[in-house]
């Protein structure tokens, strides 16, 4: 089964808007859908599917490479990503599909595809189950590509390890937290990381794909940008008891000790995997 928050909260109008605001103003899901966009080597495809889409900014990424033939599905469960995403990206190329990831072939004729992209997204799924549907619906010598973020691929950019500018936001959420409300952190665990690249490229190999290349990559921004990012709904800090006007109060005390032009670096695991070519 999918985790149980990977529904919950994004079907909400405030969290589509505020995402859809985010995607507009800072460049995080722009660049990480460029470059997914380009590893798929779209730009002789017919048919393309932005697996998980939200509100369509993977989607206008493949739509700017793809040529002017090709069509476009975006596909996701939450009707509220997509009805902003409507209202942002009319174009007559592009289907939207409200579907969870794992009803791919319910939606996309088996072996028509070209290429699947899934950007930040693949950590909410049934993998095992996404994966196999992703290879049923490529044609062959088609590609699936996606990334996963570093905390749950276990992975780190060298460049998260040497951009250092005192205490993280998070960190000072959490300090506020527990000086205001009594918080009390969750403890650090040594757990594993949900999605490391040995469990990815096993669940490939099993629905029948080959790994093409994979590598970690770095997204740099600011602090600035990590606060707009904390101001989603789904994505506002600290867990627990909390309404989001608390979070947002909290968030707004732990920037203030901040510099807003600090620089931030997000780690990616990227994955270029390919369904084979039938033999001859």
């Amino acid at each position: 089964m999918a985790p149980h928050d990977a529904v919950l909260g994004w079907d909400e109008n405030t969290t589509a808007e505020a995402y859809a605001a985010f995607t507009r103003d800072y460049p995080m899901y722009s660049a990480t859908s460029r470059d997914l966009a380009h590893r798929a080597q779209i730009t002789d495809s017919n048919l393309v599917v932005d697996l998980c889409g939200g509100a369509g900014a993977t989607a206008e990424a493949i739509l700017t490479l793809a040529p002017a033939q090709a069509r476009v599905i975006s596909l996701d469960n939450a009707a509220a990503m997509q009805r902003v995403g409507r209202r942002m990206l009319p174009d007559p190329r592009l289907t939207w599909v409200t579907a969870p990831a794992e009803d791919l072939t319910t939606h996309v004729p088996t072996g028509s595809v070209d290429a699947v992209v899934c950007n930040s997204a693949i950590w909410k799924t049934d993998v095992p189950t996404v994966f196999a549907a992703v290879h049923r619906v490529l044609r062959p010598g088609g590609r699936f590509v996606f990334n996963i973020g570093g905390g749950f691929a276990g992975i780190r950019h060298a460049d998260e390890n040497t951009i250092r500018t005192g205490l993280s936001l998070n960190h000072l959420i959490q300090q506020i937290a527990a000086r205001d409300h009594g918080y009390t952190p969750p403890p650090a665990t040594d757990a594993p990381p949900k999605l490391p690249l040995s469990t990815v490229a096993g669940e490939l190999a099993a629905a029948g794909m080959t790994v093409l290349d994979t590598e970690i990559t770095a997204q740099h921004s600011t602090v600035a940008e990590k606060k707009a990012w904390l101001s989603i709904p789904v994505f506002a800090r600290p867990d627990g008891d909390f309404t989001h006007e608390q979070r947002m109060a909290i968030l707004e005390k732990a920037y203030a000790l901040t510099a807003p032009d600090a620089p931030t670096v997000t780690s990616w695991l990227v994955v270029v995997a390919q369904r084979p070519e039938e033999a001859q």
